[in-house]
């Protein structure tokens, strides 16, 4: 039987941003982005503190590659309407922050913007989504391409080279079939379970580092009352649901109750009791 380990949001508030277990999310991002990374240092920036409400909604990692690349790793539980602009003020604010004034242009970090959220963002069925920047001719529909000496002096290929890089992960639209690596840590994120036969990289130390029992006194009171606010929250935001949905059957009631609609008829158009609507005709008007 495959145990639960602690969730990765939570993982990386308190464990990955030690030096020790920087294989884990190594691992990660070496599957997503398709080249190996290693992590120099954890950085932290103005544009990724959080404020009280992002306390269980989101949390986020910024990670400093040994090539000088930044890589924003941030996890995102609720749905937010603006999502895809906050992404891009998130990396905008990165690109500002760490150039130093007076540098040349051409000193710009590569940003790498992943996103592991939790709701439907946007339409889309598919659960990885990578943003791929170009220039494009509008007549000639011919792809812009670096000279040879941007080229050499930047090391790059092509021009989207220097522009930051999206990731999307819509967990929720996985289907729990891994039939490649990154399925394997796209399952991990899902279920915060990994499975005996994978073999994607950082998930070997995830399976070690990220079990329950590996957790100090400490780190296991942490983390249940992680779990039971996260459960708290969930609670209260269903119980607004439920509210908002049984405020809307009842305006619904008022209004016919305005019509030759009988207490029955009513009650079928709405799903309110008989009970329900004997009590609104006797609230006053």
């Amino acid at each position: 039987m495959r145990k639960k380990l602690i969730r990765f949001d939570w993982a990386i508030k308190k464990l990955l941003r030690h030096k020790a277990n920087f294989g884990i999310l190594e691992g990660f991002l070496s599957e997503l982005l398709r080249f190996d990374v290693t992590i120099e240092s954890i950085l932290e920036s103005e544009g990724n503190k959080q404020d009280q409400y992002d306390k269980y909604n989101r949390v986020d990692i910024l990670v400093k590659s040994d090539k000088n690349e930044l890589m924003l790793v941030e996890v995102q539980n609720d749905s937010e309407v603006d999502y895809f602009h906050r992404m891009l003020y998130g990396v905008s604010k990165l690109v500002t922050e760490y150039i130093q004034e007076g540098e040349p242009y051409g000193t710009i970090k590569k940003t790498y913007s992943i996103n592991i959220v939790y709701f439907g963002l946007g339409q889309g069925k598919d659960y990885v989504y990578e943003y791929k920047g170009e220039f494009v001719g509008l007549h000639n529909h011919d792809v812009l391409f670096p000279t040879a000496l941007q080229a050499q002096n930047y090391n790059i290929k092509n021009v989207a080279d220097i522009f930051p890089k999206y990731y999307i992960l819509k967990v929720n639209n996985f289907n729990d079939v891994a039939k490649s690596t990154l399925d394997e840590w796209i399952y991990f994120l899902k279920n915060s379970e990994i499975k005996e036969e994978f073999k994607a990289k950082g998930l070997d130390k995830a399976k070690e580092k990220l079990r329950y029992e590996k957790l100090s006194d400490e780190e296991k009171k942490m983390y249940d009352r992680f779990q039971e606010n996260k459960r708290i929250k969930m609670s209260v935001e269903y119980t607004a649901k439920l509210e908002a949905k049984q405020e809307e059957k009842r305006n619904i009631a008022k209004s016919l109750l305005e019509t030759s609609l009988s207490s029955d008829e009513i009650a079928k158009h709405t799903g309110l009791t008989i009970e329900q609507i004997t009590q609104l005709r006797k609230e006053p008007k």
